[in-house]
């Protein structure tokens, strides 16, 4: 491989041998396609290779932090100048393409990133899982029978193969957190309105998203939240100001924290025993480190709290589908969606005005639950999921569930769709019932790579902190880092 030392290498690694001369940014982008060609075709992380883009780039890179750094961006949301952005629908895939990138993508190529691809998602984003009808499975670098999560799937498999030593991604639900987790990385979610999602929204899916990035290293997560946050003029809202760059959060004394935790899951499901013994480890590493751990959970409403949740996802998949098919000029129809797209859509739509209301209200007050819970406790630690990675295909409908959505497709009927959002409720958050409570209140949550199960497989550890409070999380997470060194740890066959 060219540059053998650049698997080794971080964003913030990479960009220092490159302004000291060491190797330019054509060296760097030719190392990450070789890795790119040679890695990612059993495991369909990058979807769409933006090479010739990339290297025409290099004639005038900007003087930023990251220059000549490979990076990827996510197929979502996220609006690449000269790109098609598919969402990896059916529609999108035959849309012109973008006129414009959106504020993040230009706050990542002026800091001097180099993207090279676009990475898989599932439709529209919304499973957390990454197996798309258009585009097939993505597959976990250490264990190529297992899913590396979602929907930021593409980028995690990626950032864990050394392809790139960053990608961008996105967390409406969990899906930054989710593939960290999956593939034995850093992710983390940032507060809402940390980012900009400008111009093509002001929130997504009523403010529970947030886009950043997966990483192996925590200050390269703490440097791409420096250059990339803050708002422009017309945001709903913003959170509060940086007291310091995030970078100069790396590496600074967390002091003695209380740190709430619960080994069980929190919205539903049942968590698998590896998982209980990676809070288990995580606790006993904390104490050693001198924090106070506290076994308590806060008080939640959860049946309403995943009824909200699912209502206001339904609701922003419709208006997706709604403004998909009015840039390809169709009206909405079910043969162009995957089946839980479409039956989101309906559910959406046939929701009303005082519903939504109601599931905002409630989110609303579980951010003041959440927010007296930090007044006591600093952070609050569990597993970041339910279960390590699982084998691709473990959510494939069955012949019935089918059946069941092509009887609602014919027959919309309200009742049907409110039998069908509470089964959604409990059963598709029952892998996944950690994460989305912190998009629900808009905290910034983490997902860290501290355990392996004895089959090799990594589950991360999440802590979720108050509003607006990265710093905490970045301070705690460089000192879990430094006492836990995990970029060592490389799939075999890498």
């Amino acid at each position: 491989m060219l540059l053998p030392e650049y698997d080794a290498l971080d964003a913030t690694a990479l960009a220092a041998h490159i302004a000291a001369g060491d190797f330019s940014p054509a060296e760097a982008l030719d190392a990450a396609i070789e890795r790119i060609e040679a890695r990612n075709p059993p495991l369909n992380a990058v979807v769409t290779p933006l090479f010739d883009r990339a290297r025409g780039r290099l004639a005038d890179l900007p003087d930023g932090p990251l220059r000549g750094v490979p990076f990827l961006v996510k197929d979502l949301v996220l609006q690449l100048e000269g790109t098609v952005t598919t969402g990896s629908t059916k529609l999108l895939a035959g849309a012109e393409p973008s006129t414009f990138s959106s504020v993040l993508a230009q706050r990542y190529e002026a800091a001097g990133l180099v993207i090279c691809g676009k990475t898989n998602t599932p439709e529209l984003g919304i499973m957390g899982i990454t197996e798309p009808q258009t585009r097939g499975p993505t597959r976990n670098p250490w264990d190529t029978t297992r899913t590396p999560g979602g929907s930021s799937g593409g980028s995690g498999a990626a950032v864990a193969a050394r392809m790139v030593p960053a990608a961008h991604g996105g967390d409406g639900g969990g899906s930054i957190r989710i593939p960290a987790s999956a593939c034995g990385l850093f992710g983390l979610k940032p507060s809402r309105g940390r980012n900009s999602m400008a111009p093509m929204q002001g929130e997504g899916w009523g403010g529970f998203t947030q886009e950043h990035v997966l990483t192996r290293s925590v200050r390269d997560s703490a440097l791409l939240l420096d250059l990339s946050s803050g708002p422009v003029p017309g945001e709903p809202y913003a959170a509060p100001p940086a007291a310091r760059p995030y970078v100069e959060e790396v590496g600074a004394d967390p002091g003695k924290l209380t740190i709430a935790f619960t080994t069980e899951t929190l919205l539903a499901g049942s968590a698998d025993p590896a998982c209980q013994a990676a809070v288990a480890d995580a606790v006993a590493l904390l104490t050693d480190l001198g924090h106070t751990l506290v076994e308590v959970t806060p008080t939640l409403p959860v049946a309403e709290l995943r009824m909200a949740y699912f209502l206001t996802v339904a609701a922003g998949v419709a208006e997706a589908v709604e403004i998909a098919s009015r840039v390809r000029g169709v009206t909405p129809r079910a043969a162009d969606w995957e089946p839980p797209t479409w039956l989101l859509v309906q559910i959406g739509r046939s929701m009303s005005g005082v519903q939504l209301a109601r599931a905002r209200r409630v989110a609303q007050d579980t951010g003041r639950i959440m927010g007296d819970f930090h007044g006591k406790h600093d952070l609050f630690l569990t597993a970041t999921l339910a279960s390590p990675p699982v084998p691709v295909g473990t959510f494939d409908l069955s012949t019935a569930e089918r059946l069941q959505l092509a009887v609602m497709r014919a027959v919309p009927l309200r009742a049907l769709f409110d039998i069908a959002l509470q089964e959604i409720g409990t059963n598709a958050m029952a892998a996944t019932p950690n994460t989305q409570l912190f998009n629900i209140t808009g905290q910034p949550a983490m997902s860290v790579p501290l355990y392996w199960t004895d089959a090799g497989l990594p589950v991360g550890l999440q802590l979720g902190a108050a509003y607006g409070d990265e710093a905490t999380l970045f301070r705690i997470a460089r000192q879990l880092e430094a006492a836990r060194p995990w970029a060592d740890r490389v799939p075999a066959g890498i």
